[in-house]
């Protein structure tokens, strides 16, 4: 006999289920640690991120749970061989939630809904505005009467479908034990239409149907701009995930081929694509040569090369001639999936400004409530008038809202990210735009990022055949630029066997065969001997500490190089050089820049430079790239890597820059800069508003119809100003000078 409850079986049966898809749309991060990204449509004011964050954050297993107003997503980090209950525990609070998807060709049924329902307050409103008009002219009391009772007969349905998008919500939220500023809304729109009611079947000279229709209808009108104007900000990321292919043809080991979604494309099966097609998941090229477009990662129009061996990102497009390649990465660990990742978090980052809102946005219900009681209370006092008690408690219900205030951040990180994308520059933090803000020193690593990182081997001595090929095959083993540029030469296998090749970071690599010890890497730590020992090479090869072979690396400075520490000495920040390299080397491109240097510094050097910059008081922005720049880039208060830096270096670094040019860097010092003059703005617009609106309201001055006009005027000022951040032309990336600009700034850079 079984002791299971009716339905018990299939909600086992459903739970495991949901934590089986769960898991298959989950990704690994690090130490165990899994992410899922959850898509919650209901989520709309900032009362609903803190519940939601604050629900997902108390399950057993998840380490981090951040909530997205704009995209409505929350991605939550968790643990275990199991997930957490993260949709029964969304939905036990109130919550549709379902595994979130790619944007791409998604309609928008909540803009439907919003559009239908406007449209359907604001012909009631109208109409019964008419009916309203005959009474305030001075219809006869059967008259007046019979308008309101017909007024009455509109704003029913009307409230009970068009209301809905508030009612619901704040249901849901009541029914749960919380409140979210629908909450207020509704009673405040029930409160009206009730009384009004309760004045009809008095045959009372007032009612107010065309006040509670009209205040819903503006209501939609403010919810309606603003759920657009986020789609609006949200276009970057859209426009990634349009970039995304939906499938590709993959050849079975049999010969075989089927069409599979990107989704199942897994690591190491071949892909035939054809031309015109763009890459579903990063891969590595292994048959065929054709023309790439790679605008989207290099911000180059024109096309590259590809052949066998060529590794191509997600979300490039093959332009001349089929491929055949092998997937290297899933979808959602590829080059495009990073990006869109990045330019999503960059809303969710959580700035000082942004914790302030939070809170004020997790007090506002209560304060609300307390202060519209108080008010019809003292006015039921002062003047024995129930009904114009109500009507004023009415209207402070409605005009008192944190919506300015909440949107004051979120909707500026996000033009933002918006604006930096567009320059190819990825922020994978909204925090760093506030931190980016406020640097007043830029600290640089030198190889791969102000050189191209492409050296090349310009000078070998006397070096022979052999050293060469063991300099090669050890050099093979890592992806430094210097590393690289010695393993393409090797033409010749070197004659001897290497045993646990590993790589020093900030020094080189060390291999064995036998007794012997090979060091390459910089001359002082493969020999002992001071740097001056071997002033003109980059790279020693010895042996059990005696030197082999002296190799000396040419490189070119990065694209835009000397435009960009031009542009960030003229906008008064302190510019300098950090690198590991040799003084000469160094020092011959500090000269070349007209900036201060430090060189022969290991990571542990890096980071103590970093501190005690900042012990001075300095603010700090880290620029590198190589795995020994990673300490660094954690130490310093923001940090930028290039898109071609270490996986490693990407993770750390607060911002990411995918373009060749190194006019990225003053670019997105610019954009802070704006970013944190408009979030400033916002907040004085914000405070303002509710400083003369709340005493305004309290005081009798405000009809509920007002209230409602100036509490969706309040959140469109704040959204319109965040996305005049695109007006500027110095603003955007590559726009011409104003005439008669003469400093050297680069656009974007303007004071």
């Amino acid at each position: 006999m079984s002791c299971c409850a009716p339905g018990a079986e299939l909600c086992l049966v459903e739970a495991t289920s949901s934590n089986e898809e769960l898991l298959l749309a989950s990704r690994t991060l690090r130490d165990g640690l899994r992410q899922t990204d959850l898509s919650v449509p209901d989520m709309h004011c900032g009362a609903c991120l803190q519940k939601i964050e604050a629900t997902l954050g108390g399950l057993d297993g998840v380490a981090f749970a951040r909530a997205n107003l704009s995209a409505r997503r929350v991605s939550v980090q968790w643990t275990g061989d199991n997930p957490p209950p993260l949709i029964a525990a969304l939905q036990q609070i109130g919550y549709q939630v379902h595994l979130d998807e790619a944007t791409a060709d998604r309609n928008d049924p909540q803009l439907t809904r919003l559009l239908l329902a406007l449209a359907v307050a604001g012909f009631a409103s109208s109409n019964i505005m008419l009916l309203s008009a005959s009474v305030w002219s001075g219809a006869e009391a059967e008259t007046r009467d019979l308008f309101h009772w017909i007024s009455a007969a509109i704003a029913l349905p009307t409230l009970a479908y068009a209301g809905r998008l508030f009612f619901g919500p704040a249901w849901r939220s009541l029914r749960h034990g919380r409140t979210n500023m629908d909450v207020p809304i509704s009673i405040g729109v029930l409160l009206a239409f009730g009384m009004s009611l309760y004045e009809t079947t008095q045959h009372g000279p007032h009612a107010y149907f065309d006040a509670s229709v009209s205040l819903l209808f503006f209501l939609l009108i403010g919810r309606t701009l603003d759920h657009v104007m986020r789609a609006r900000a949200r276009q970057a990321v859209e426009g990634l995930a349009r970039l995304s292919a939906r499938g590709a043809l993959v050849q079975r080991p049999d010969g075989t081929q089927i069409y599979l979604p990107v989704d199942e494309i897994e690591p190491g099966m071949t892909i035939l694509l054809a031309a015109g097609e763009r890459v579903p998941v990063d891969c590595r090229v292994a048959k065929g040569h054709s023309a790439i477009d790679r605008s989207l990662v290099s911000g180059e129009s024109v096309p590259q090369s590809a052949a066998e061996g060529s590794l191509l990102q997600a979300g490039t497009l093959n332009l001349t001639a089929p491929l055949t390649i092998v997937a290297t990465a899933a979808a959602k660990d590829s080059f495009l999936a990073e990006m869109m990742r990045m330019m999503a978090a960059a809303e969710a980052g959580r700035s000082a400004y942004r914790r302030i809102t939070d809170r004020a946005a997790r007090l506002y219900a209560p304060v609300v409530h307390v202060t519209a009681f108080l008010t019809c209370i003292g006015w039921m006092m002062a003047t024995g008038d129930a009904h114009r008690a109500i009507t004023i408690a009415i209207a402070v219900l409605i005009i008192t809202c944190p919506c300015a205030l909440g949107l004051a951040v979120p909707m500026v990180h996000v033009v933002a990210a918006r604006r930096l994308f567009e320059s190819g520059i990825m922020i994978k933090d909204g925090g760093a735009l506030e931190r980016l803000a406020d640097v007043d020193t830029v600290v640089l690593d030198k190889t791969g990022t102000l050189t191209a990182g492409r050296p090349r081997l310009t000078i070998a001595g006397e070096t022979s055949a052999g050293a060469r090929a063991l300099a090669a095959a050890i050099a093979a083993h890592s992806r430094h630029p210097y590393s690289e540029a010695l393993a393409a030469p090797g033409g010749t296998r070197p004659a001897i066997t290497l045993d646990d090749v590993i790589e020093v970071p900030g020094a080189g690599l060390e291999a064995r065969s036998g007794e012997n010890s090979y060091r390459l890497g910089r001359p002082d730590w493969a020999t002992g001997a001071p740097p001056a020992a071997h002033p003109d090479a980059a790279v020693v090869l010895s042996r059990n500490g005696d030197c082999l072979a002296a190799f000396r690396l040419d490189d070119q400075l990065r694209s835009g190089t000397r435009e960009a520490i031009v542009a960030l000495t003229a906008s008064g920040l302190t510019v300098e050089i950090l690198s590991g390299d040799n003084a000469t080397r160094v020092g011959d491109i500090a000269a070349r820049l007209g900036v201060s240097f430090i060189a022969n510094a290991r990571p542990a050097d890096k980071v103590a430079r970093i501190a005690a910059l900042r012990q001075a008081g300095r603010k700090v922005l880290m620029v590198g790239d190589g795995l020994n720049d990673t300490p660094a880039l954690i130490a310093a208060d923001a940090s930028m890597a290039p898109a071609s830096a270490a996986d490693i270096g990407r993770t750390a670094a607060d911002l990411v820059f995918v373009r060749e040019d190194l006019q990225a860097v003053p670019r997105a010092i610019a954009v802070a800069r704006r970013a944190a003059r408009l979030v400033r703005q916002n907040f004085g617009l914000a405070i303002a508003y509710n400083v003369v609106a709340i005493p305004v309201a309290i005081s009798g001055q405000v009809t509920p119809l007002l209230a409602a006009v100036a509490m969706s005027l309040s959140s469109l000022v704040v959204i319109a100003n965040a996305l005049r951040f695109g007006d500027s032309p110095w603003a955007r990336p590559h726009a011409a000078r104003p005439a008669g600009r003469t400093a050297p700034l680069t656009p974007g850079l303007a004071p």
